[in-house]
């Protein structure tokens, strides 16, 4: 069947990108104003980190960081708006103009609506692995760069001139397909245990190698990653599953030891047998990386997780029978699923919907044999598209057939909006009126009226009184 998409989807779409792409522009012209406006008073001033990086390898950055030898009180004298989120590190934000209202600077800005300046420093110490105990103001900009964290990361670049400043070799690694840390890699990842997983990160959005002795340091360190908060360890792995690299990320998370300690419900996966004749391709951690790499791009962080996840109960309950089986392992799965979102600091809504993902992934099985009220009701479960997009990635990790998503796909496209959520025809007013006492009944009374009405079986309110009257006598 051929899918119509309206000519305001096309325009609303145009719209979005040009806007987006219009802010990205925007906001490198801003971070260029700062450098200016920065060296009109006297100081050093370039661009570092990760927008350096994306703009050598001719990619568009989502963000711009500047680095200065300007002191934090001193920005924040040129900058009056300037939002001191780290001055204790040297760190301020300096928001953009809003595109919306003029020169008018946007409040409370985000990273990606505000250009992050940061005073050259050296740290000493980090007892907790994760902060500098304390923080030394430079002047020297090869001394800032020492203490970042990979040689990919440690370029400056001077817009005025175009020239790029790259005291840690950070070009030749770029060129090679590399990821090293900056100076001694257990001392690198010794200042911020994040750092281990933001190397798997870039080796896998990159497909680059880690280089060995930085490897080696993080397969040494991997159980340390426990010291970092939950919440930085989710969005790092978040990133990792929305980047559109999630199985390689992985695989090097298992081959560095990381993921056991961070998601140790996913590497007692591996070699989890699953019957051949549903899953051909291998083990529930095979399958489970295979379909990640099936999930569209760009990635809702909930559907990623969820596809993460969806098969987590499997191994607690593993059994072979006539075949291999999984007995329950969706109300297993949706209970770890749970205590994972639990763990890691997920919003409420962020969890059900994840949790609604694992909780549902089976029902497609049955979409064939249901009722035309169920059916209706699972079409319009929330964020459906996500639902959708997991079972087709599901399916395409294991034995390709695409046939139920196809009908899936085509009964939502058929079934008008109206016919998938009619408008009540009874009220609770309407059973209140008809003899019926408030309570547990009443809810019993009003699904078995709606699932009437889905099926066609009720055309009218009059029908439905009168089906309430014979089959619920008050």
């Amino acid at each position: 069947m051929t899918t119509v998409i309206s000519a305001s989807f096309f325009v609303n779409r145009i719209l979005h990108i040009s806007k987006a792409l219009s802010w990205k522009l925007m906001l490198k012209n801003f971070a260029i104003s700062v450098i200016k406006t920065l060296r009109q008073h006297g100081f050093q001033a370039f661009l570092v980190g990760g927008c350096v990086r994306d703009l050598v390898l001719g990619r568009e950055p989502k963000d711009y960081d500047v680095t200065t030898d300007a002191y934090p009180r001193q920005v924040m004298e040129i900058f009056p708006e300037t939002y001191a989120v780290g001055a204790q590190f040297g760190v301020v934000l300096v928001p953009a103009p809003d595109q919306d209202h003029g020169d008018r600077a946007i409040d409370a800005p985000t990273k990606s609506h505000a250009v992050e300046v940061a005073t050259f420093r050296s740290d000493i110490g980090y007892s907790d692995g994760r902060h500098p105990d304390e923080v030394r103001f430079s002047k020297d900009p090869r001394e800032d760069v020492a203490r970042r964290d990979f040689t990919i990361n440690g370029m400056l670049l001077d817009p005025l001139s175009d020239q790029v400043l790259d005291y840690v070799g950070g070009r030749d690694d770029l060129a090679a397909g590399v990821i090293r840390t900056i100076g001694d890699p257990e001392r690198r990842f010794g200042e911020d245990k994040l750092r281990m997983l933001r190397a798997i990160r870039f080796a896998a959005r990159f497909e680059y190698t880690i280089e060995p002795a930085t490897f080696t340091a993080i397969q040494k360190q991997a159980a340390e990653i426990q010291v970092v908060s939950r919440e930085r360890i989710r969005d790092e792995l978040t990133r990792m599953l929305t980047e559109g690299h999630a199985r390689r990320a992985f695989l090097l998370l298992d081959e560095s030891g990381l993921l056991s300690h961070v998601l140790p419900e996913i590497s007692a996966m591996k070699g989890v047998a699953q019957p051949p004749e549903f899953h051909p391709e291998g083990d529930v951690f095979v399958h489970t990386l295979l379909l990640l790499d099936h999930l569209p791009q760009p990635c809702p962080m909930t559907l990623a997780w969820g596809a993460l996840l969806h098969d987590v109960g499997k191994p607690a309950t593993f059994r072979v029978a006539d075949r291999i089986r999984f007995d329950g392992h969706v109300d297993v799965g949706v209970k770890m699923a749970e205590e994972i979102c639990s763990r890691l600091r997920f919003s409420n809504d962020e969890t059900e919907q994840i949790l609604a993902l694992v909780d549902n992934h089976m029902r497609f099985g049955d979409a064939r044999r249901m009722k035309q009220s169920t059916l209706k009701k699972f079409l319009r479960l929330p964020r459906f598209d996500e639902h959708l997009s997991l079972h087709r990635a599901d399916c395409l990790a294991s034995h390709r057939n695409l046939g139920t998503y196809e009908f899936v796909r085509q009964k939502r496209e058929e079934i008008p909006p109206e016919a998938m959520r009619p408008s009540p025809l009874v009220t609770g007013d309407d059973l209140i009126a008809a003899g019926h006492v408030p309570g547990p009944k009443f809810r019993e009374i009003l699904n078995a009226v709606e699932d009437a009405q889905l099926e066609g079986r009720l055309p009218s309110r009059d029908a439905a009184l009168e089906f309430v009257r014979r089959e619920f006598p008050a």
